[in-house]
């Protein structure tokens, strides 16, 4: 099939993009609509051309997958169609339906006109891929839209639809109908020959105050964007539009996107957007296989991570039963959602009848017999082995045939839970991370005799809730807690070798990190902390932990739900304020160890707790526990507040060399608790050959 169609209506030609779903910009689409425009041109019959999309949108931009490869740049690449298109001698109309993204809004601002469907959506989206537009769009959008508005649209990512922006030079026309009629129709009235010629580059921008403008800006951006290099750059871009013509402008404008380009921060953000794509994607698992159909849930456990999965359910429309085994803590759970949702309505994130519809989905009740009939049913109880047991014995013999059975257990044997079953084919993890209603992650579980239908119904409903679901196999704390318990330990270690906890926490948010992880522990309790760390002592006698952890839950500091914890909390605020009580016992706990202190540098602390996720990580991928190397990737961009621009823990590791990575943790098993760094047999052997984990 083409990926693009020529038409004629009478003296206009329709030039159709025809690469579905979303008509990217492929060498070999932009070489059929190059060749297209010659063929119009070239005919004397044809007056005026339009441009459109076939399928549901016009263009959703470059493909991705070209970048940094001889397709991405072949001619014609994107700057020489665009170019073509602008330079057209005959009346070039682009009719914009459903979305006109990246390269293709670029492509659109070249053309001399633009008409578009109602509710056609329009965006500059590069800078979520770390980059800037580089095909015109930080020239000719501030000549079509406004400087102020452009910046504004290009900066913040920020999709904007047609209805807003008609009647300036950025949609001149909203077609109701048929587009392509009415765009057909729209270039028949238009003067032929160079008076029906209206090019954006002839345009000069301004703004008053320009110098205070940008500099503003540039403040701002340099709070938002911590560790983005792409929005000062696109604000360069835009300054450059007030005093270079459009030709200059973009030649500055292409060298600012080709830096970039070849940057870690845009390759680390690449690999996320491809990553939330390949983990959908399960290996042995047709895209296509059969899957079971989720029309109800039930919800076991109305606590805070209960009420946040029943409401995730219900803002996708599913009705929701939250069961719980008393009529206080069930009325505390719906309370907790009511008051969640009516704070959204608060902010003016979600409108009151929204909120209405969305609570009318979730039903409260204490009797199990209630449920029987749902299609699948989440546990959400006391994370304890017995306590699993107990609901899913509950379960098996409550439950229709071919409901789905899914625990949220964070750590536990799933294999053990569906063993106590007569159905552990339809048993599944599905951990959501709290709270479940905004978190993205999901982690799905896949058992030792979990089908594949099992399987596919869950991950097919992950998407229903826009969830970023990851597959892990079965073992203690799954990918990601069992990765952060590695980090976790690398953090308590560095207390006892002379860091203090606000040293370390500095250290990895002035890395990227969202949370330093001794924040983290008083904000998920460190009595939850405790019992994982004892439990897994349980399990692996001997393993060493620092005994400031133990001493913090011995004290009831138990973090931010008891005042204090690493650190000290002042009354209804959550703020971490470093303790003077915390040090005296940081330093109780090293002169009972006979541990001298030492200076500990910012860069030690970064590489030891990041390697020690890495090297986990690379274990995980050896036994099969993850698939491949960005479903940990996506893990930890998803769920654990890994800075973005980074990639993940194991494409980080990748861009600093695996040998690198390898002779690190090489020095670090001669110093202290060295046993711990015993270096994962996948990451020795890719390090020795040269290669990588993706």
């Amino acid at each position: 099939m083409s990926t693009a169609e020529y038409s004629q209506h009478g003296e206009i030609a329709v030039i159709r993009l025809n690469n579905p779903p979303m008509n990217t910009l492929s060498h070999a689409m932009r070489t059929a609509v190059h060749d297209l425009l010659k063929k119009a041109v070239a005919d004397p019959a044809v007056k005026a051309v339009v441009l459109t999309g076939g399928g549901r949108a016009f263009c959703s931009g470059a493909e991705i997958r070209e970048f940094n490869t001889p397709a991405g740049i072949a001619s014609p690449n994107l700057l020489e169609l665009i170019a073509a298109l602008e330079s057209c001698p005959k009346p070039l109309v682009a009719a914009i339906h459903g979305v006109a993204m990246g390269g293709g809004l670029e492509v659109t601002l070249a053309c001399h006109y633009r008409l578009a469907s109602p509710g056609a959506q329009l965006a500059l989206p590069e800078l979520k891929l770390g980059l800037i537009p580089g095909a015109g769009g930080t020239q000719r959008l501030p000549r079509a839209l406004g400087v102020e508005r452009a910046l504004d649209m290009i900066i913040n990512s920020r999709t904007v639809k047609s209805e807003a922006v008609a009647g300036t030079l950025l949609i001149d026309r909203i077609i109701d109908g048929d587009l392509v009629e009415g765009a057909v129709a729209f270039a028949r009235e238009l003067p032929q020959g160079a008076a029906g010629l209206r090019k954006l580059s002839d345009i000069k921008p301004a703004i008053e105050n320009a110098e205070a403008f940008f500099a503003g800006q540039r403040q701002s951006a340099a709070k938002s964007w911590r560790g983005y290099p792409a929005p000062a750059k696109c604000i360069d871009a835009i300054e450059a539009s007030l005093r270079l013509p459009v030709a200059e402008g973009m030649r500055y404008e292409r060298s600012l996107f080709d830096a970039l380009l070849e940057g870690s921060e845009s390759k680390a953000l690449r690999h996320a957007f491809l990553g939330e794509r390949a983990v959908a994607k399960i290996p042995g698992i047709a895209e296509d296989a059969a899957t079971r159909e989720v029309k109800s849930v039930a919800i076991l456990g109305a606590g805070t991570m209960g009420g946040g999965i029943a409401m995730a359910f219900a803002d996708a429309g599913l009705p929701v039963q939250l069961l719980d085994t008393t009529p206080a803590a069930l009325e505390r759970g719906l309370a907790a959602i009511r008051a969640n949702y009516a704070v959204t309505v608060s902010r003016g994130r979600l409108q009151q009848a929204e909120m209405d519809k969305r609570l009318s989905r979730i039903r409260g009740t204490l009797a199990m017999e209630d449920i029987r009939e749902a299609d699948m049913v989440v546990e959400a109880v006391f994370e304890n082995m017995e306590v699993k047991r107990d609901v899913f014995t509950r379960l098996d013999a409550l439950m229709k045939p071919g409901a789905l059975l899914a625990s949220n257990t964070s750590s536990l044997d799933l294999d053990e839970i569906a063993a106590i079953t007569k159905r552990p084919q339809d048993v599944i993890g599905a951990h959501f991370f709290s709270p479940a209603n905004v978190m993205r992650l999901l982690e799905v579980v896949r058992g030792a005799k979990t089908s594949a239908d099992t399987l596919a119904s869950t991950m097919n409903l992950a998407r229903k809730l826009k969830k970023v679901a990851v597959v892990s196999g079965v073992c203690d704390g799954f990918i990601g807690n069992r990765m952060m318990d590695f980090y976790l330990r690398q953090a308590e270690y560095l207390l006892d070798e002379g860091a203090l906890p606000w040293q370390v926490d500095k250290a990895l948010t002035g890395w990227g990190m969202a949370m330093g992880p001794f924040a983290m522990c008083d904000v998920v309790g460190n009595d939850i902390v405790f019992h994982i760390r004892a439990r897994r002592r349980a399990a692996t006698p001997g393993l060493p932990y620092s005994r400031v952890a133990d001493r913090l839950f011995e004290l009831k500091r138990l973090g931010q739900k008891t005042g204090s914890g690493y650190y000290r909390y002042e009354k209804g605020s959550r703020a971490p304020i470093p303790d003077e009580e915390t040090e005296k016992l940081v330093v109780e706990c090293r002169a009972a160890a006979s541990i001298s202190p030492r200076s500990i540098s910012d860069s030690e602390i970064v590489e030891r707790c990041i390697y020690a996720l890495v090297n986990e990580g690379a274990r995980i991928l050896e036994e099969g526990i993850a698939a491949r190397a960005v479903d940990i990737d996506m893990v930890y961009l998803s769920g654990y507040g890994f800075p973005a621009y980074r990639g993940g823990p194991m494409f980080y590791a990748d861009t600093v060399g695996l040998a690198k990575v390898a002779a690190s943790m090489e020095g670090f098993a001669r110093g202290y608790r060295g046993e711990s760094w015993q270096t994962a047999p996948l990451l020795a052997s890719l390090a020795k050959q040269g290669r990588n984990f993706n």
